[in-house]
């Protein structure tokens, strides 16, 4: 019943979910989570007003696309294999208070995406990144569409105050790549 402890927000509320549970006063959790935000201006910069467009492939996606809308991103669509709303209902809560504090719109969930016509959708927005399974990653940058491999985000070490920053690295590589 609690976001995953993706970025400095979901860190937070998930630290506080198990301190409620156990009848613990966290300590100090505003002050952490606004050191993180403080050390991640450098990335925060780059991606500001960059959009991104989950295709979906690992399950992370509501999570990483909470977190990047809160760096300031705008999130077309969030295609996940599978939800499960009991498990998801705390991070898809936290995702519609973020859109709100953001004033971004909520994005488009779509479970179990149709690739053919995410694609096509893909071509029509033009987003700034495409995060995507390996089989997709090629020929969307064969069309000029920045990828990332939804894979990398499973593989590194992203949960947690201090991983924030190693997200960040993770989505603005591919951006930083094509800007040079």
């Amino acid at each position: 019943s609690a976001p995953f402890p993706i970025g400095p927000d979901g860190t937070k509320a998930w630290i506080e979910k198990i301190c409620t549970t156990f009848d613990i006063v966290p300590k100090n959790l505003e002050e952490r989570e606004k050191k993180i935000w403080d050390n991640l201006k450098d990335y925060l910069d780059l991606v500001r007003g960059k959009s991104v467009f989950f295709m979906g492939d690992n399950l992370l996606e509501i999570s990483l696309a909470r977190f990047l809308i809160r760096c300031g991103m705008i999130v077309y669509e969030i295609g996940i294999p599978y939800m499960d709303k009991r498990f998801q209902s705390a991070e898809l809560d936290l995702l519609k208070k973020t859109c709100e504090a953001m004033n971004t719109p909520f994005p488009r969930i779509v479970e179990k995406p149709d690739n053919y016509n995410q694609i096509q959708r893909i071509r029509e927005l033009q987003p700034d990144l495409a995060i995507t399974g390996m089989a997709h990653a090629n020929p969307l940058e064969a069309r000029g569409i920045t990828t990332k491999w939804s894979v990398e985000f499973t593989f590194a070490q992203i949960h947690g105050f201090s991983n924030s920053k190693d997200i960040l690295e993770l989505i603005t590589r591919p951006l930083r790549r094509n800007q040079n």
